[in-house]
């Protein structure tokens, strides 16, 4: 008589083991961390997505991943040493084990609301307004997650543009990307009256309370959330020391600069406000600053500097070396990076 020991069928090609607090779940090829779990109904803290908020860090225990943009500007260096990641970065190379809070999931909500007006600021960038039909509590520099009627099934994340307002009131700056259906409708046609859904709070990104010098550097529409940081740190009658840096191409490109004069005029302390071209033609009859706006961050670095940082990933990159080149403390650099859903595909690729 013959007795036969069956056999476990091995992994399908491709399929990796994540172990999160020892529940297993399977990740698919090339699928971070965060999408493994979230589409296997773990409710893992997470907000951005795209490696700008570090809300979905976690503790590698055991294992390989792959970090799809550096993490080192979000977590600590005492972070650093004991593994942590970020879930939304990290595509495992073999079988993981990590450990996370599932307690941290912060609250969100979603509100519906209608969009009350179009403003176009230059030739890819909108500011879009929606009355919101309940008050939505966010802080300044935080980012939510918007859909439209026109569009549906589709949603796309931007900053609040003010802080909260008594009127349920809120903006976003959307920024016309190639081939994005969602940037394009807002700035090509018009949508004033559409049903909106609006779900937040997101991200981490607001002004620490400190007496520390400001610097605050931003790209494109990276401008949104600093000007919401900057209308709140206002009303709240701040007084430390301000720099703001806006880098655009050229001229055309800049905007607010009416609201950036009235927050400078407002601001109890010294408030500079530095505007650096990097592509204006050689003949320009621009006087002001050229060249890339990271060129302009070390004559501005003090001692005890603490820096706010919106703008495209190489850019945030950039700075965040930078600054850390410079002596800025780890914690004391603050960064949102505006990443495309084109940027995350093509990491992730």
């Amino acid at each position: 008589m013959f007795s036969f020991l069956a056999k476990k069928a091995p992994p399908a090609p491709g399929i990796i083991t994540a172990h999160i607090n020892s529940q297993p779940i399977t990740v698919d090829a090339k699928e971070t961390l965060l999408q493994a779990a979230l589409r296997q109904g773990i409710d893992f803290p997470h907000s951005c997505r795209v490696g700008g908020c570090a809300t979905c860090k976690c503790r590698l225990i055991e294992g390989k991943v792959k970090e799809l943009t550096d993490s080192g500007y979000l977590l600590s260096d005492d972070e650093l040493d004991q593994g942590y990641i970020l879930a939304c970065q990290s595509v495992p190379q073999t079988d993981v084990r990590i450990e996370v809070d599932l307690s941290r999931q912060p609250p969100q909500r979603s509100v519906t609301g209608r969009v009350v007006g179009q403003d176009r600021l230059t030739g890819d960038i909108t500011r879009l307004r929606v009355q919101l039909d309940e008050a939505l509590p966010y802080r300044a520099g935080q980012f939510a997650s918007i859909s439209i009627a026109a569009l549906p099934g589709i949603n796309r994340t931007y900053s609040f543009a003010t802080p909260v307002q008594p009127d349920s009131q809120v903006s976003f700056l959307v920024r016309k990307v190639s081939g994005g259906i969602f940037s394009t409708l807002i700035n090509e046609q018009g949508v004033v009256g559409q049903p909106v859904q609006v779900e937040g709070p997101l991200g981490d990104f607001w002004l620490r309370p400190a007496a520390a010098p400001l610097l605050l550097v931003a790209g494109g529409s990276g401008l949104a959330p600093l000007l919401a940081i900057l209308h709140e740190a206002v009303a709240a009658g701040e007084t430390r020391p301000a720099t703001l840096l806006f880098g655009a191409r050229t001229e055309s490109d800049l905007y607010a600069l009416e609201e950036i004069s009235d927050l400078a005029r407002h601001w109890q302390g010294m408030f500079r406000f530095i505007p650096v071209l990097s592509a204006a033609a050689a003949d320009a009859p621009w006087t002001g600053e050229r060249g890339l706006v990271t060129e302009k961050i070390p004559a501005l670095i003090e001692p005890d500097t603490h820096a706010y940082l919106c703008g495209p990933p190489a850019m945030i990159d950039s700075a965040v070396a930078l600054l850390r080149r410079h002596g800025v403390a780890r914690e004391n650099i603050h960064a949102d990076r505006f990443t495309t859903l084109h940027d995350s595909l093509a990491a992730a690729a």
